[in-house]
């Protein structure tokens, strides 16, 4: 697993294993984020075992499940509920580490601290393709 530091507070990544945690919290990270849903795939460690290892680790957790196509801004408050509340910096994870992007900017976005226009190449800059941050900012209106 290798995180993509976003900023001082926020890195992102793949899945990591249950025996991923001791080392994620090595490495400083005081808080996991979750945005995959149970289930999405077979193999994967899931929700309840990312919190016993998050817990074992010293680690706070936080579990904001979406698809790329179901966000709701719910969803959005959520991972910046998780992420402002965490005492240090945050790993936020899905399969790729795509939909953790797309919660961040969505909420950068909507509070006026990114443009819209700006999704795409922030996007790229971390290596992901947002398209999907764009669609939903389409569809509510969000200015560039």
């Amino acid at each position: 697993m290798n995180p993509t530091n976003v900023n001082d507070k926020l890195s992102i990544a793949g899945q990591p294993s249950p025996a991923d945690f001791a080392g994620i919290a090595a490495a400083g990270f005081a808080a996991v984020i979750n945005s995959r849903p149970d289930g999405e795939e077979d193999g994967q460690p899931g929700s309840a075992a990312e919190a016993s290892s998050a817990q074992q680790a010293g680690l706070a957790y936080a579990h904001v499940p979406v698809t790329l196509k179901d966000i709701r801004e719910s969803d959005v408050r959520a991972f910046q509920a998780a992420l402002s509340s965490a005492e240090g910096p945050v790993l936020a994870h899905c399969k790729s580490g795509a939909r953790a992007l797309t919660l961040f900017v969505l909420g950068e976005v909507l509070d006026g601290r990114m443009r819209a226009g700006d999704v795409r190449a922030f996007g790229e800059a971390h290596g992901h393709n947002l398209a999907a941050a764009d669609a939903w900012l389409a569809v509510r209106g969000a200015q560039s």
